[in-house]
């Protein structure tokens, strides 16, 4: 790093990135300090790559480009609106901001900025455990005389009055409550009065739906995604973020079930890895429920319209196409391991290899979560089901497809390309895999020419 140090590609270690921090802020004369995330998780021994650091009486965007000529890197990228600068090291995204001070329209997300003090930048910021300031020899400063006692309490509260706070930046909401589920900490209780009362604040234009479903995810991936679920309820802010899953409120079942459907989804969530397609169509797996409820607690085809509801809520909040794919795959066919049982046939394991695909071991991850959030007494078939999956998945040749192509088809049956093709592939298919035809590609062509009626 700069002209005495090599560019590496390793990260750089933190304890070099303040020791150009502070040579840039003295050699401008400014001063600056690390604030935010990276002192909290610091203190709290959890690692934080991103460092905010804010600069005095305006150098902000100086300090950054003079950061980066030491450290070897590119230079910044400027948001002038923002007056902020980013500067990209290896393992490290380092953002700089002058004191400043933000007013909002009523309608609008971008503020208008003044230059301020120190003081009044922190008490702009979101919460009192990020307003902590870090020199650049590493000792931690509380500039509002709270953020120390917040952090050993584990409590979030607001510098300013909430509800001034999250008309600010209604992101806020959100990012209170993900920083609850990541963090294990608890609500100063003015915070959920405001944001019942700011809950309309929390849509577009004011809010962008990326934002929003960002932040969604970190709840998600979060090791508490449980309690974030339930604070997105107290707080009257579930039914804006994602409304299918607040209809399951009060919705009864019976069976093995112990909780409605919305208290079953809590414990389902709540019992699957931390990846997020799985997160996901946890939460979605059961939201056709309200829409097909039936006599007797029945529920037909809440998976096909839960697949449908959950494709539909995952666009609005703009997940990737491939996301919605898989989380609304893994709601249609939630049910099928469930439903096994011993007397499967061997044809009836490899369907659901076949139709599950890449996703067959997200799938089971789900089943298994869903059996963990019901009174199911007997979880263990699903290990059974899984030494079946394994089995058929090992079969060498394998059964899970006719070895044949449209190709082959066209010339045994001579018949064009069409409809037909397709469907001949798929009967072929399910006959290997119902053990009725040997796993060849020679076998499968003597079927087919043998069998014209097929």
């Amino acid at each position: 790093m700069g002209a005495d140090q090599p560019v590496a590609d390793q990260p750089v270690a933190d304890e070099d990135v303040c020791r150009l921090l502070k040579q840039a802020a003295a050699e401008l004369g400014a001063s600056a300090w690390i604030v935010g995330g990276y002192v909290r998780d610091r203190l709290l021994g959890r690692p934080h790559p991103d460092i905010d650091v804010v600069v005095e009486k305006g150098l902000g965007l100086e300090v950054a480009r003079r950061f980066a000529q030491l450290a070897g890197a590119p230079e910044p990228v400027i948001f002038e609106r923002f007056g902020t600068a980013q500067v990209t090291i290896p393992g490290h995204l380092i953002e700089f901001v002058s004191a400043r001070a933000e007013s909002y329209l009523a309608d609008s997300r971008k503020p208008d900025i003044r230059a301020a003090t120190l003081e009044e930048d922190l008490h702009r910021r979101d919460f009192i455990v990020n307003t902590l300031l870090m020199d650049f020899d590493g000792n931690v400063h509380d500039p509002l005389g709270r953020g120390l006692a917040d952090l050993e309490a584990r409590l979030l509260s607001t510098p300013a009055d909430p509800i001034q706070t999250f008309n600010d930046d209604p992101l806020r909401m959100l990012r209170a409550i993900r920083f609850a589920a990541q963090l294990d900490f608890e609500l100063a209780p003015d915070l959920v009065p405001a944001m019942r009362q700011m809950r309309d604040r929390l849509t577009a234009p004011v809010v962008s739906i990326e934002r929003v479903a960002e932040e969604l995810k970190k709840m998600l991936v979060s090791e508490r995604p449980k309690p974030a679920l339930e604070l997105l309820d107290v707080a009257s802010l579930l039914e804006v973020i994602l409304p299918e899953l607040a209809a399951c409120k009060g919705v009864q079942q019976g069976g093995y079930h112990t909780h409605d459907v919305f208290g079953h989804t809590l414990l389902v969530v709540a019992a699957t890895p931390s990846d997020l397609i799985v997160r996901l169509a946890a939460v979605f797996h059961d939201v056709g429920k309200p829409a097909t409820a039936g006599p007797g607690g029945t529920f037909m085809g809440h998976d096909v319209v839960g697949a449908e509801m959950a494709t539909r809520a995952l666009d609005r909040l703009r997940f990737p196409m491939k996301d919605i794919e898989a989380v609304a795959q893994l709601v249609r066919l939630h049910l099928r391991p469930v439903f096994y049982s011993s007397e499967w046939s061997e044809g009836a394991v490899r369907r659901l290899a076949h139709d599950a695909g890449p996703l067959l071991e997200p799938l089971m991850a789900l089943a298994r979560a869903d059996i963990a959030g019901s009174a199911y007494p007997y979880p263990e078939k699903l290990d059974e089901l899984q030494a079946r999956l394994d089995a058929v998945l090992s079969e060498k040749p394998s059964r899970m497809a006719a070895p044949v192509d449209g190709e082959d088809i066209m010339r045994v049956r001579g018949i064009g390309p069409g409809p037909e093709v397709g469907r001949l592939k798929q009967k072929l298919t399910e006959l290997v895999m119902d053990g009725a035809i040997e796993p060849s590609r020679e076998a499968v062509l003597a079927y087919l020419k043998a069998h014209p009626e097929a």
